[in-house]
This record gives structure tokens, sequence and C-alpha cells, in this order.
């Protein structure tokens, strides 16, 4: 994962939050599927850990929830404080990094949505964001599915590994893949406790906007979420 000063998403901020903000897998099958895995977060303190252009902060906030994002790039923070109009905290901060300006105990919720897999050591990024939740407190993680991952590489499901590609515009794309084993495994070495898996489907909306896209999702997995709990001692 790139430093802050070098962010993935540097220079595309602007191209990924209009495409985001109506894409089929974005806006018909990630953000309905997590916003629903969250459900009611009216009252609760969230952070929204690698926000992007604030999409879902702002869909947190319709929902009353008090939030507070970061992410690694600062196009990506400029985008997301524009379109939640300066009212809600967003801080460059590298996932990779500890969260040396949040206290212990102090959200309910901590989001990763479609960015564990850029994260360098995901184990000691999960343990700290632990760290950071409230008692009942919850993290949501959503990724993709390490069947897509396998489909689009080729070679062993069991491998694990970086995987590159270019995006449209020009994006190098670098992301970790592994089997679904190894996910879990990473979850319990950073403390917690898997309590829901769930395997996105595609919202109605998507076989109107999208609908070669929706037929393959119907049929075969693009993304993944998990909520996870501390583990108990």
């Amino acid at each position: 994962m790139p430093s802050p000063d070098g962010a993935a998403y540097d220079g595309f901020a602007d191209t990924f939050a209009r495409e985001a903000s109506t894409s089929a897998y974005n806006a018909h099958y990630d953000r309905p599927t997590v916003l629903g895995l969250l459900g009611d977060v009216h009252g609760k303190h969230v952070l929204d850990a690698g926000c992007g252009p604030g999409l879902y902060m702002s869909a947190l906030l319709a929902r009353g929830a008090t939030v507070v994002g970061c992410d690694q790039s600062a196009d990506m923070v400029r985008a997301a404080r524009a379109r939640v109009d300066g009212c809600v905290p967003v801080r460059q901060h590298d996932l990779d990094a500890p969260f040396d300006w949040v206290d212990d105990s102090t959200f309910d919720i901590v989001l990763v949505a479609l960015v564990i897999h850029y994260v360098r050591d995901r184990v000691a990024t999960l343990a700290e964001i632990r760290r950071l939740l409230r008692p009942g407190g919850r993290i949501v993680v959503s990724t993709s599915h390490p069947t897509a991952d396998w489909i689009t590489v080729g070679g062993s499901y069991f491998e694990a590994g970086h995987v590159e590609e270019t995006w449209s515009g020009g994006m190098a794309h670098r992301y970790w893949r592994q089997p679904l084993q190894a996910w879990i495994d990473d979850f319990t070495a950073a403390g917690l406790a898997l309590e829901r898996l769930v395997e996105h489907q595609p919202a109605v909306s998507m076989a109107r906007e999208h609908p070669s896209t929706y037929g393959k999702l119907t049929r075969e997995p693009g993304f993944i979420a998990y909520l996870l709990a501390p583990a108990r001692s």
C-alpha cells in the first residue's frame, strides 16, 4: 500500500467518485449489502476507515449515525469533505499506521469497505481497529470474494499474493488475494470472531441500470462481507 503522499487513488478521486455513485459494483452491490449488514445505525458512532469519496459516510449520516472518516488518499479526503459539506471530521490516515489520534473504546462500529485488500498487514490493522471499539462494538469488512479473485487470476485457488490490474483511466490497482480460510485466520489472529458472513447479491435496481452485470452477479459471487466482533477471552 503506497504511502499517503503517493496513495493509489490520488489523481483518480473525482473519476472514482462519479463512477462509484452509480456503478453496478458500488451503488447496486456493495453499498446496499454493507448498509444492510450494518443494520440500524441511528445514534451510533461510526468510523469509516478508508472512506473514499464519502459515499458511505453520506448514507450513514442520512440514517442518523455520527460519523468520522479517514482515507490514505489526500484527494479522497478532499472529495469526502466536499460530499458531506464539511460537517463530518475526515482526515488523511494510512490504515497500515496506528490510529494514534483515536482513544480506546471510541466507536460503536468501524466500517472497512472495499479497502482491506490494499493493507499490507491486515492482522495488525484489524487488531488496531478492535482497540477502537466500545463494548458491544462491531466491525464490518467488505472485500472481493476469494472465488472471484481466483476466476480473475487463474491458477490455484489456494495461492495467496498480490494481483496487479490497470483500471479505466490508467489507474494501477494492486490488491491482496487469498482463500477464504486465510481471511478467517487473519480475523482470528487479530482477536476477532466472525458473527456473520454475507455473500453479496445484486440489488434489484442493478437489473434495470446494469442488466449484463446483474446477470453475471446473480450467477457468481463478486464481493463478500464479514461482521466481526472482539473474540471472548
